[in-house]
Formats: C-alpha cells, sequence, structure tokens
C-alpha cells in the first residue's frame, strides 16, 4: 500500500490544491502550548492555526481526511480553553483525525481519549522519552486509531543532534516493532522532501518507511515551502509533480529496492552528517 501522505496547511486555497495533486490528509496545527520553549533556535515550524482554520479547511475538502494537531493536554487556565473543551470544538468543526503531541504519561493519554470517545480517529505523536518509557501501557488502553513518531522533539528529548540518529541508532525500528506488538498496523515516522531534495536524501527515507511498515508520512517543508510561492498555478505544478514522483519511487521500492542495503547506506549518510554538525 502507498503512504498516506500529509501536509501542514491552514490556507483553503492551499488545501484544494493539496487535495487535488493526491495528498491523503490536510493537517491544520494548532499546537502552541510550550512548542517554543522546547523547539527555541531550531529550523522548525510553529503554525498556531485556530479552530476557525479547521472549519474553513473542511468546508473546501472533498476526499482528503482533516488531522488536527491539538496541544498537549492541559487545564483550562491561563487563557487556554483546556484539553476538553478543546476537543470538542475541533469535532464540531469537522476534524476527522485527532492528534495528540508531547504526552508524557499514560494519564494525558487517557483524558485524551476520553475527551474525544470514539467521535474521530485519534493518533498518538510519541515524541518524549518518557512516552517511549511508558509506551507498552500507553498502547493497551482502548481507542487508539494511529500512532505516528515525531522525530524533532524525540531527538531533542534523546540529545541528538540530528533527528535522523534515531533512524540509523535504531529507535524508531524498535518503537515500530513495539506499535505492531500491540496491534496497532497504523503508524509512521517523520517527514519526508521532494524526491532529490533533504539533508537526508528523501529515497533513503521513503524505503526506510517501506522496510518498517510504516504506512504514513508528513510532506515537509523541503517538499514544499508554500510561503516561498505566491503564485497558485506554480504551487499546483509543485504539488502534483512533486506527490507522482513520490508515487513512482514508491512502486519502485516494492519491486527492485534493496531495502537492506538502503538501511546500510542511510546509516552511513547520517553517521557523514552528524559529522558535520
Amino acid at each position: 500500500m502507498p503512504l498516506k501522505l500529509m501536509y501542514i496547511t491552514n490556507q483553503p486555497e492551499v488545501a484544494q490544491v493539496v487535495e487535488h495533486a493526491g495528498v491523503d490528509r490536510v493537517f491544520v496545527d494548532m499546537e502552541y502550548i510550550g512548542k517554543s520553549a522546547r523547539q527555541g533556535g531550531m529550523d522548525t515550524v510553529q503554525s498556531h492555526h485556530t479552530v476557525e482554520d479547521v472549519a474553513a479547511v473542511r468546508a473546501v475538502l472533498k476526499k482528503s481526511e482533516l488531522l488536527v494537531r491539538i496541544n498537549p493536554v492541559h487545564a483550562a487556565e491561563d487563557g487556554h480553553m483546556g484539553t476538553a473543551v478543546e476537543v470538542e470544538r475541533v469535532i464540531a468543526a469537522g476534524a476527522d483525525v485527532l492528534m495528540l503531541p508531547y504526552f508524557k504519561t499514560v494519564e494525558e493519554v487517557q483524558t485524551f481519549l476520553q475527551c474525544v470517545n470514539g467521535r474521530a480517529k485519534t493518533m498518538l505523536l510519541v515524541e518524549t522519552k518518557e512516552a517511549v518509557e511508558h509506551l507498552d501501557e500507553i498502547l493497551g488502553l482502548p481507542g487508539i486509531d494511529e500512532v505516528h513518531i515525531g522525530m524533532n522533539d524525540l531527538s531533542i528529548s534523546y540529545g541528538k543532534k540530528f533527528m535522523f540518529e534515531l533512524l540509523s541508532d535504531g529507535t524508531v525500528e524498535r518503537l515500530c516493532d513495539r506499535i505492531r506488538r500491540a496491534g496497532i498496523t497504523a503508524y509512521g515516522f517523520g517527514g519526508i522532501a521532494s524526491l532529490g531534495k533533504g539533508l537526508l536524501p528523501a529515497e533513503m527515507i521513503i524505503c526506510e518507511h517501506y522496510r518498517l511498515g510504516s504506512s504514513i508520512a508528513i510532506l515537509s517543508r523541503s517538499f514544499c515551502n508554500v510561503n516561498q510561492i505566491d503564485d497558485l498555478e506554480e504551487l499546483k505544478r509543485v504539488f502534483e509533480t512533486g506527490v507522482a514522483d513520490i508515487r513512482g519511487f514508491e512502486r519502485r521500492c516494492t519491486t527492485c529496492c534493496d531495502l537492506a542495503e538502503n538501511r546500510q547506506k542511510l546509516a552511513e549518510k547520517v553517521t557523514e552528517i552528524v559529522s558535520t554538525l
């Protein structure tokens, strides 16, 4: 099966382009609590989208799913609406999938699942070493549909220099094994650039998705940075060409790629990259 591709945007016109190009999920990112503090100084996207953005994107989508990353579990204080209210508003705005980021305890995940209560698909974003430590117990909770491994924050949590060290050192593989053993078949990790791009080539990462049985990937800012393209027709060309190229490469992955050899080359490339940081 081809990877389920996701792209982050809160712009309805971009969401339409993304959907038409064959991206499976449009990803609205409402997470902001604590994100700036832990990712300060890093070249990462901090979106701070809103419930209104969720509704606006929902209104234009016809076939792509709408995924919303909410904030970590939090109380209604200091101007924050609280997780229960946030979940209610996001579901009412039309989200198909809710993603819980930056959790550390079983209790946080329980709270999230109870708030959703089966009214949308649930995805856990594993991005803390504490979540990894408690993962088997967490995955035993009823109501978890999907799991994604968040490479940026998890690499910070483990003190790594480069997020794809988690691929080369076996961390992601061990997590994928644990997720599968829990009976969850829908899982993924990290992001991918367009073919031929990325500090770690996108082709290597796609092959690792296939080797590890992953079925979900985020199209990264390196795939397309919409803030650098003003012309809508050019945006359409970038997405249609880029997605078609990835789909073509995926077909080759299933027939002629030596996945074990790719894994070795990836490890060597990561070591090379880390040595320059």
